[in-house]
C-alpha cells in the first residue's frame, strides 16, 4: 500500500508541468488524490501518478491515465526492499522538447543497474519519466530480484541445440569482402604464431591452442601474428571452415538466456572514408590481425521466443526488438557483416560512423552475398558456465586472454589531417571533430583480445 504524487502534462496551447503535490493518507488504505483538473478540459492531457511506497518497500513503476480520475489500486505494486533491483534509463521512448511544451518531458524504459549473467534483476516492463534531460542518479522505481539461485528456466544441452537449430541466424558478408572468416583451428594450423615480448620468433600454435598462455590479463607479454612469407594467403580467411562459437548465459535474472555467437576473421581490413558522394580508401587505417565480432539472440525462458538480437559494432552496437529482423527460413534471422570491418547490422546498406547529417564518416556496406555461414548448422558451443562444471569442454583458445594480433603504431592521425587537406575549408572543422570521435583502432594496428576478455562475456551488452 502506498500514497502517491501526481502532476499532468498537456500539449494544448495552455501546456504546463504542474509541481508534483504531495498527499498524506491513511495507512494502510491508500486514496488516489483528487485532481483540480474537470473532464472538460483536459483534452491532450496526460495525468502521471508517481508511486510513493512506505518505509522498506519499492514501486515498480508509474501510472499514465487520461483522465483525472483515479487508477485502480492494482495499477503499480509496492514490493518488499529486499525483493527488488535499482533501475536505470534505458532507451528513450517518447520526447516532449522545449518546442512543444514550455517544460520538457522525457520518457524511458527501465533496465536494471546491475545486468549479465549474475545479475538478478528482472525487468516489469516500467517506465520512468522526468522533466529532466537525464540524471545518474538511482530511480525511484525498482525492478524484481530473482532470488532463486538455481535458475531453474535455463535450457538444458539438449534444448540450447534446439534452440540454435531453431533460431540459428544467417551471416551474410559482402559480395566484395576479400578478408573471410575461418575457423580458429584453420588459423592455427596455416601458420598462426605465438610471439613473446622480448623473443625474436614466433612459436608456432597447434590446432587445439593449447601451448598458448592461459589465464591472467591482458598484461602485454604475448600476441599472435602471420608469418611473413603466408601473411596474404592466411589473412584472407577460410569460409569452408568458419564456424559460430556460442556462449550461453542467463539473462534479466534467468528470466531470458543469451545465446551470443562469436565469428573469428583472421584479419580486419582497413577503412573508407565517405565525403558525400565522394569515397576515400585510407590505406592501412583501420586494418589489424585477428578480428572478433558476435551477434546475440535474447530468448524469453517464459515462451522460448526469440525477444530481441544484440549486433555488435566496433566499439559499441545495438539491440533490434524481432519483429524489425530480416528473416531468411522460418525463425531464422539474417546478420549482415560489413565490408572489411565484419560490424555486424540487421539490414544491408550503408551504414556511417560519423556524422549522417553531414554525409562524412567511415562507410559500413552490408549487402547480401553468396559468401555465407549459417549458424544454425556450424556452431560449436564453448562455454555455458551455468549448467556447472563438465558439461561443456571450453577450447584451450578460448583461456587465452591476450591479444590476437600485434600492436602497430604509426602516425594515422597525419594520415587523416591529409585527407582533410583536401576538403574544402567550409567544413573541415566540422570534419575534424568527427575524426575526434572515430573509434582508437583507426589510429593504429592492435589486434583484439579474445571472446573471454571481453567485459560482455560476464556483463551485458553496450547498447
Amino acid at each position: 500500500m502506498f500514497v502517491c504524487k501526481c502532476f499532468y502534462w498537456t500539449r494544448v496551447s495552455d501546456c504546463f508541468l504542474h509541481e508534483p503535490e504531495p498527499y498524506s493518507l491513511p495507512a494502510p488504505i491508500p486514496e488516489w488524490p483528487e485532481d483540480e483538473c474537470s473532464e472538460e478540459n483536459h483534452c491532450g492531457r496526460g495525468f502521471f501518478w508517481f508511486p510513493e511506497p512506505p518505509v522498506g518497500y519499492k514501486a515498480m513503476g508509474h501510472v499514465i491515465t487520461s483522465k483525472p480520475e483515479k487508477p485502480a489500486l492494482e495499477e503499480v505494486r509496492c514490493v518488499r526492499e529486499d525483493l527488488t533491483e535499482t533501475c536505470e534509463n534505458s532507451c528513450l521512448i517518447f520526447n516532449a522538447d522545449s518546442n512543444i511544451c514550455k517544460f520538457p518531458l522525457q520518457v524511458w524504459n527501465t533496465r536494471a543497474c546491475n545486468r549479465g549473467m549474475l545479475g538478478r534483476g528482472v525487468s516489469v516492463g516500467t517506465f520512468f519519466c522526468s522533466s529532466c534531460s537525464g540524471s545518474d542518479n538511482e530511480l525511484g522505481i525498482a525492478c524484481l530480484r530473482n532470488c532463486d539461485p538455481n535458475l531453474h528456466a535455463m535450457p538444458n544441452m539438449e534444448q540450447i541445440h534446439a534452440l540454435i537449430e531453431h533460431y540459428g541466424p544467417t551471416v551474410f558478408f559482402h559480395p566484395d569482402e576479400s578478408y573471410l572468416p575461418s575457423s580458429v583451428p584453420w588459423f592455427f594450423k596455416n601458420g598462426a604464431l605465438l610471439y613473446r615480448k622480448g623473443g625474436p620468433f614466433g612459436e608456432p600454435i597447434d590446432s587445439r591452442g593449447s601451448n598458448l598462455p592461459s589465464g591472467g590479463s591482458n598484461d602485454g607479454e604475448y600476441w599472435i601474428d602471420l608469418p611473413n612469407n603466408e601473411q596474404n594467403s592466411i589473412k584472407y580467411g577460410n569460409i569452408e571452415s568458419a564456424e559460430l562459437y556460442v556462449h550461453v548465459k542467463p539473462a534479466l535474472g534467468g528470466t531470458f538466456t543469451d545465446i551470443v555467437m562469436w565469428i573469428f576473421c583472421p584479419f580486419n581490413g582497413p577503412a573508407t572514408m565517405k565525403f558525400g558522394a565522394v569515397n576515400i580508401a585510407l590505406g592501412r587505417i583501420g586494418q589489424h590481425v585477428g578480428d572478433w565480432e558476435h551477434f546475440t539472440l535474447r530468448i524469453s525462458n517464459f515462451t522460448g521466443d526469440l525477444w530481441s538480437m544484440y549486433f555488435s559494432q566496433h566499439s559499441g552496437g545495438e539491440w533490434v526488438d524481432a519483429w524489425n529482423l530480416e528473416f531468411i527460413e522460418g525463425n531464422k534471422a539474417i546478420v549482415y557483416s560489413s565490408k572489411s570491418g565484419h560490424a555486424s547490422f540487421p539490414h544491408p546498406g550503408t551504414y556511417l560512423q560519423g556524422s549522417t547529417k553531414l554525409g562524412i564518416g567511415v562507410r559500413n556496406d552490408a549487402a547480401r552475398s553468396n559468401f555465407c555461414v549459417d549458424s544454425s548448422k556450424k556452431y560449436q558451443i564453448v562455454a555455458a558456465e551455468y549448467l556447472g562444471e563438465g558439461i561443456v569442454t571450453e577450447p584451450c583458445w578460448l583461456q587465452y586472454m591476450r591479444e590476437w594480433g600485434p600492436t602497430i603504431v604509426y602516425n594515422s592521425r597525419t594520415e587523416l589531417e591529409k585527407v582533410i587537406s583536401y576538403l574544402p575549408v567550409l567544413i573541415r572543422f566540422s570534419v575534424e571533430n568527427i575524426f575526434d570521435k572515430f573509434p582508437v583502432e583507426l589510429y593504429g594496428e592492435e589486434g583484439p583480445t579474445g571472446p573471454k576478455e571481453k567485459n560482455n562475456w560476464v556483463g551485458d551488452e553496450r547498447g
